[in-house]
């Protein structure tokens, strides 16, 4: 199976959305000499983190172009306790239009979209409805998230839901007690069954790493969730203390590094939580293209999960255009 994206180039080369295909990660049996195998030097780990903010930066009409392709790489997200399907509807209005048309047009850029809307399972079906006749996917959280301890057949019946109601990506989270007790086959067994139940849909693996006590326990989890199939691995649910950083971003795309050199096959990466501000995209887009090379810095292989983070984004944008920052209710995020 292959998965495509569909792009469109600017005139100045920056790639936006024509079709990218690559080959779909089937998974491999479980290999515990190689997950056993797995060392992590945090010390090493923590010191490439800090610099990477730091050696590379880009200005002007470089962090322009980067800055929308951020955007085109976004999973605009809304996971409250109040969402109802006005908000959600709204959500989508933005999805399909997230930045403003002047905006866009002193850019020199027709037309951009999110990388897809990410909602609950009870509002797929709304979602799907209001992004009807775009290409872009609707993704539900799934299987008991954001802790994860619904009933095995419990998860497996909502990822069949979400799928029957329209979702074409499922965010599932793992059992972290796998993982914390070393129990790497049942780990594997989980995520195996719930990429069965996806179908068609991708899936996406939340690690939850705050909750996984070590980087050494990050980086096996995300070797073993490779290997039962996984399309992408994610950072975290966003309702954890602390979320995605950069330290457990490096390990997991070694990881994921690692795994396309072993098996040929391509896994993406999807940070989520606490990722509110333009320069942080930035920081994640340079770790993804330094890390793993120009093609994870493309939706089919890299998202970031935000809620908040489109409005900084517009907001830069306008600044780079204009000289003066907007006013936030220029950019009104739903």
């Amino acid at each position: 199976m292959t998965t495509t994206s569909p792009r469109t180039e600017t005139g100045d080369g920056v790639l936006f959305s024509s079709s990218e295909t690559h080959t779909r990660n089937p998974g491999m049996p479980l290999d515990m000499g190689w997950v056993n195998s797995v060392r992590v030097n945090r010390s090493a780990i923590e010191r490439r983190a800090a610099t990477l903010p730091a050696r590379r930066t880009v200005k002007k009409e470089w962090q322009a172009a980067w800055l929308l392709r951020a955007v085109t790489c976004l999973d605009l997200t809304t996971l409250a306790g109040d969402d109802t399907p006005g908000n959600v509807m709204r959500l989508c209005g933005k999805a399909r239009q997230p930045v403003r048309q002047e905006l866009l047009d002193a850019l020199g850029v027709a037309t951009i979209q999110v990388g897809a809307v990410c909602v609950y399972h009870n509002l797929v079906s709304v979602a799907v409805e209001a992004l009807h006749g775009s290409t872009i996917p609707v993704a539900a959280v799934s299987t008991g998230f954001p802790a994860g301890q619904n009933p095995f057949e419990q998860k497996l019946q909502e990822i069949s839901a979400s799928v029957q109601a329209g979702a074409a990506e499922i965010d599932i989270v793992i059992s972290r007690a796998h993982v914390l007790t070393g129990n790497w086959q049942a780990l594997y067994d989980e995520v195996k069954a719930f990429r069965t139940a996806c179908g068609e849909a991708h899936l996406k693996t939340i690690l939850a790493t705050h909750e996984l006590a070590t980087l050494r326990n990050v980086a096996m989890a995300s070797l073993v969730c490779m290997m039962a199939g996984a399309d992408f691995i994610k950072t975290s649910t966003g309702k954890e203390p602390v979320n995605a950083t950069l330290p457990v971003g490096l390990v997991m795309v070694r990881a994921v590094r690692d795994y396309h050199e072993q098996t040929g096959y391509k896994v993406g990466f999807k940070p989520a939580g606490g990722i509110r501000s333009a320069k942080a995209s930035l920081d994640w887009l340079i770790l993804m293209k330094e890390e793993l090379g120009d093609e994870w810095v493309r939706n089919t292989l890299f998202r970031i999960g935000a809620s908040s983070l489109l409005s900084d984004i517009e907001r830069q944008l306008a600044y780079y255009v204009t000289g003066h920052y907007s006013a936030a209710y220029e950019n009104p995020f739903v």
